[in-house]
């Protein structure tokens, strides 16, 4: 399993890590398999989206606190209930294909990991399959 090493400036923020997790692949000479990339936080999540336009990665985290406001009368007493809510829809992991030693991605796509309760230094675990 491999590991890379994040830290966040923004309390709400998408980090494209997709050169990372394809750099790590490129290590280990896989031809064809798959990639699983894992956030062990509860307060932040990985997602596949367009990765061109920087202007989506805005529009969703504008989206995600509409949606789920930081101050809601929660609970939660630590201050950051939003980013659990938020951490919990956007999910903990996401699987990739790999084929002929590259990340099998749409041609916009970029995988991100989420943000909601920075600035963090965090850590994503990155586990490469092989399949032949």
């Amino acid at each position: 399993m491999k590991e890379i090493h994040i830290s966040s400036k923004q309390r709400n923020q998408m980090i494209d890590i997709t050169d990372d997790v394809q750099h790590l692949l490129k290590e280990e000479k896989i031809n064809e398999g798959y990639v699983i990339v894992y956030v062990p936080h509860t307060t932040a999540g990985i997602m596949i989206n367009e990765g061109a336009d920087p202007s989506v990665q805005q529009d969703i985290i504008k989206t995600l606190q509409q949606l789920i406001p930081e101050k809601n009368n929660y609970d939660h007493e630590e201050g950051n209930s939003d980013a659990h809510i938020k951490a919990s829809l956007l999910g903990s992991s996401v699987t990739l294909l790999v084929n002929k030693g590259k990340l099998v991605l749409g041609t916009w796509q970029h995988i991100f990991f989420y943000e909601g309760d920075g600035p963090r230094n965090r850590m994503v675990y990155i586990h490469i399959g092989k399949t032949r």
